[in-house]
C-alpha cells in the first residue's frame, strides 16, 4: 500500500506519496500516515513551507481498488469523506501541491486542499467518482468551486470527465502547468524563495482568512486583527529593514508564537 515519506530540508517538507508500483494509490493506510505527516509539519516551526507530491510517474492515481487494500467496506460510524485530517488548507504553512503525473479522484481532491498547484502539463486529471455511482470527496464540494468557479466545478464533478494538466491551468485549477521533470523543481524553487523570505507568521494568519467563508465585514474584521498581532511583533520593523539593506529577512514571529484560536 501506499505509504507516505517525509523529508525537511532549510524549511522545506516534502511529504511523498510513495507506491510508486500502484501510482501511489490511497488506502486508509495512506489517509492516516498523511494525516501524521500534516500534523508534524503544522507543529514544527523549522517547517516553512510543504510541499505535497508523489513518486515515480503519477501524483495519485485514486483510490486503492485492489483486495487486499483497506479502503472499502460498508462504511462505519468514524467514516468520513475526507479521510485527512487536517486537510492540506487547515496546516498553517504554504502546501504546494506538485503534480508529477496523474491524479484521478482523491488524487486530485487532495491537491485541491492544497493552496498552491504545480501540474505536469500532459497529467491526466479527474474526479470521475459520478461514474462510479458516487460523488468527489475530500472537500472537494468547497474546494473546487473557490478555486475555479462553481461552473468549472460542475463540469468536473457532475460530468466525471477528465483533463490535462494545462487545460487545468486554462481554467484556473492549477496555478502553473509544466513538464513533468520540471514540475518537482519547479515546486521546491517556489517552496525555498518562501521559506527564506516570507514570514511564517504572516502565512499563516493569511492563510486562516483566505480559507475561512467570511462576509466583507468579516473579512476586515479579521484582517485588522491579524494586524494588530503582527505590528506589535518586532518581526514587523526586520521585514522593512531587510528590504532596504537588500538581505534576506531574519524572521522571529514563529507560527507556535500565535496566540490559540485567535479571534481572526
Amino acid at each position: 500500500m501506499t505509504q507516505v515519506r517525509l523529508d525537511v530540508t532549510d524549511g522545506v517538507a516534502v511529504v511523498t506519496l510513495d507506491g510508486p508500483a500502484r501510482l501511489n494509490a490511497f488506502s486508509s493506510t495512506t489517509g492516516r500516515e498523511l494525516s501524521a505527516a500534516y500534523r508534524t509539519c503544522d507543529a514544527d516551526d523549522e517547517v516553512k513551507v510543504v510541499v505535497l507530491t508523489g513518486a515515480g510517474r503519477a501524483f495519485c492515481a485514486g483510490a486503492d481498488l485492489s483486495p487486499s487494500a483497506d479502503s472499502f467496506g460498508a462504511p462505519g460510524d468514524d467514516f468520513s469523506a475526507s479521510p485527512v485530517d487536517p486537510p492540506a488548507f487547515g496546516v498553517r504553512k504554504l502546501v504546494v501541491a506538485a503534480v508529477n503525473g496523474s491524479a484521478i479522484g482523491i488524487g486530485l481532491t487532495l491537491a485541491l486542499q492544497c493552496d498552491l498547484r504545480i501540474v505536469a502539463a500532459d497529467a491526466t486529471l479527474a474526479i470521475p467518482q459520478v461514474r462510479f455511482g458516487m460523488i468527489g470527496d475530500g472537500h472537494s464540494h468547497l474546494t473546487l468551486p473557490r478555486i475555479a468557479g462553481r461552473g468549472v466545478a460542475a463540469e468536473m464533478l457532475l460530468t466525471g470527465r477528465s483533463i490535462t494538466g494545462a487545460e487545468a491551468f486554462e481554467r484556473g485549477i492549477a496555478n502553473r502547468a509544466v513538464p513533468a521533470d520540471q514540475v518537482l523543481e519547479q515546486a521546491l524553487e517556489l517552496a525555498h524563495d518562501v521559506a527564506v523570505n516570507a514570514s511564517p507568521a504572516s502565512i499563516a494568519l493569511s492563510k486562516h482568512i483566505l480559507w475561512a467563508d467570511l462576509d466583507a465585514p468579516d473579512v476586515e474584521r479579521r484582517e485588522t486583527a491579524a494586524h494588530r498581532v503582527l505590528m506589535a511583533h518586532p518581526d514587523a520593523q526586520e521585514g522593512a529593514a531587510a528590504w532596504r539593506e537588500k538581505r534576506s529577512p531574519r524572521w522571529g514571529f514563529a507560527v507556535s508564537d500565535l496566540p490559540g484560536e485567535p479571534d481572526l
